[in-house]
């Protein structure tokens, strides 16, 4: 299950998921009855709101518009207790709303291969995206895309075939209550899993504790019975027998490439011995190579398996707690050069990304520290509320107390996800996750990589942001105390080192974001709310850096 089940059981909600045709409909209206239970079609409720049917909804608003009307109904619903809601067949492709299902219910998804679907839905002209030259086509098109979506949140798959509803229903209460035995006897899964949409690129992250022992995670993404991992001389030591040993019990040959620890190695010499490797162990486009490490082995190895035969299968397995919640998700890929930070790599997009909590365990404080500073900016760019939450409990994150630490991960991961759904290559929203990113990028630059920590630089940097936006007349200083005070209690660097304006300003001119020879920076309109400009007045710019920097 995606989420800790007593929690999902406790509204006492059943969702139903699937395709258009599939019968939740019907299906939702009988079971709700012998349940005793209330039943909502999401659908219908959107139109008894609108006052409209959902054709015209889609006529004048298009499919952008309705999705938002269905998200703000399902998250009325998820509020509510005792329903059977009856989901529309779109419903999952928003990472939010899969995200609002995960928690509000037992999630079922009625499963019906597409040529039943077409027989049921083939002569309904209420179907907005069939309304097409070839509807068949298009039903297909949307199954292979959603299928995986439904199955990702799914408690329980209900293949509907050619038996009776009542079949069917009497089924379905029968695995309803093999559920809710297994929520009450304590066999809680407390892993949680999320999904990154991106359409048939989607995947998953399953975050919990202890994974490196759980392969059924992995195995159905391990394409050969053969895969590389690529580690560093740190984490090697610690993990990379366990999941050799583990993955071995499943006849999975596994090779290994151990590289030097640190930023520094992070560089084009250390891309050769990955490529040496793999082409010494005669390494084919089958041979997945998985990341096993921090930001760092993440980054390079991904940037191996995009350009390594022009593409391999990618799996990522973060060690720290800043790359479980950036570095692994979003596919971004690379390594530095000597003139500036992650000026070369790509785009490239794992197959699953496994968060395992336990590892934290080995992870030194200051490690720990520097990824709190990523988790924050997530409250600070989008997510008011999990900023006020860090505030309340930064120091059991500190004291590594694994369910703040879980939940942490997975609210970050969550906020990850959903903008990476929706700007992948970084056109847009994405590039507000570099809060702080300009300033910190240099005082990596300028120290020389390794002597501080991304996440320290991060911490400096949004420190540095966050003044700069106050001085734009955005923030007020009290709001600047507040963001400063929290990297503090972290035990974060807030004051950069004093590099000087001119050295500041050219290193910051090497940033990936610069456009049309300007420096472009994340800032925030106010707490939660962060922008993109280019538009800084030099004055006020040297003004922060001789401010923020010691």
């Amino acid at each position: 299950m995606s989420d800790t089940t007593s929690h999902k059981h406790s509204s006492g909600n059943v969702i139903l998921i699937g395709m258009m045709g599939s019968g939740k409909t019907t299906v939702g209206k009988l079971l709700a009855k012998h349940l005793g239970k209330s039943f909502v079609d999401s659908d219908e409720e959107i139109q008894r709101r609108t006052g409209v049917t959902i054709p015209h909804i889609f006529d004048v608003e298009g499919e952008a518009g309705f999705r938002q009307r269905e998200n703000a109904v399902l998250e009325d619903l998820a509020k509510r207790s005792d329903l059977v809601i009856a989901t529309g067949g779109g419903a999952i492709l928003s990472p939010q709303n899969r995200s609002v299902l995960k928690h509000c219910g037992a999630v079922v998804y009625l499963k019906s291969n597409v040529h039943e679907l077409w027989q049921r839905t083939r002569h309904d002209t209420n179907r907005p995206l069939l309304q097409t030259a070839d509807p068949r086509g298009k039903l297909q098109e949307l199954f292979e895309q959603r299928d995986p979506l439904y199955a990702e949140i799914a408690d329980i798959v209900m293949h509907t075939g050619k038996q009776s509803v009542h079949v069917l229903l009497m089924r379905l209460q029968q695995k309803l209550q093999e559920l809710s035995a297994h929520s009450n006897v304590g066999e809680i899964d407390s892993m949680k899993t999320l999904s990154v949409g991106l359409a048939e690129r989607s995947y998953p992250i399953h975050i919990g504790s202890d994974l490196l022992n759980r392969p059924e995670l992995l195995l159905p993404y391990l394409p050969s019975k053969r895969a590389m991992i690529v580690s560093n001389t740190t984490v090697a030591p610690l993990y990379l027998g366990r999941l050799t040993e583990v993955l071995a019990k499943h006849q999975i040959q596994i090779e290994n490439i151990v590289l030097p620890d640190g930023e520094q190695y992070k560089s084009g010499e250390s891309m050769n011995v990955i490529y040496d490797a793999l082409l010494r162990a005669r390494c084919e486009r089958s041979t997945p190579i998985i990341a096993l490490g921090g930001g760092v082995i993440g980054d390079m190895a991904g940037f191996a398996a995009a350009s390594y035969l022009r593409g391999v299968p990618f799996i990522q397995i973060p060690t720290t707690l800043l790359s479980k919640v950036d570095s692994s998700v979003g596919g971004k890929t690379g390594i530095n050069h000597p003139l500036g930070k992650n000026m070369i790599g790509a785009f490239y997009q794992p197959l699953v990304v496994l968060a395992d909590v336990s590892t934290l365990d080995t992870l030194p404080d200051k490690e720990l520290r520097a990824g709190v500073a990523e988790v924050i900016k997530y409250g600070l760019i989008r997510d008011v509320p999990f900023l006020e939450w860090l505030e309340g409990n930064i120091e059991k994150l500190l004291a590594r107390d694994k369910a703040a630490l879980q939940y942490a991960i997975a609210r970050s991961c969550e906020n990850k996800a959903e903008v990476v759904g929706a700007d992948e290559r970084e056109s847009g929203e994405r590039a507000l996750l570099n809060l702080g990113h300009t300033f910190g990028h240099a005082i990596e630059n300028g120290m020389g990589y390794g002597a501080w920590l991304h996440g320290e630089a991060v911490a400096t940097g949004t420190v540095m942001a966050t003044d700069l936006s106050h001085r734009l007349g955005w923030l007020s200083a009290e709001d600047v105390v507040r963001v400063r005070k929290l990297f503090e209690r972290a035990g974060l660097p807030t004051i950069g080192p004093k590099l000087g304006t001119e050295k500041y300003m050219q290193l910051m001119g090497l940033d990936k974001k610069v456009a049309d020879g300007k420096i472009r920076f994340v800032l925030l309109k106010s707490l939660g709310h962060a922008i993109m400009t280019g538009d800084v007045p030099q004055a006020m710019l040297e003004q922060t850096l001789e401010a923020c920097s010691g």
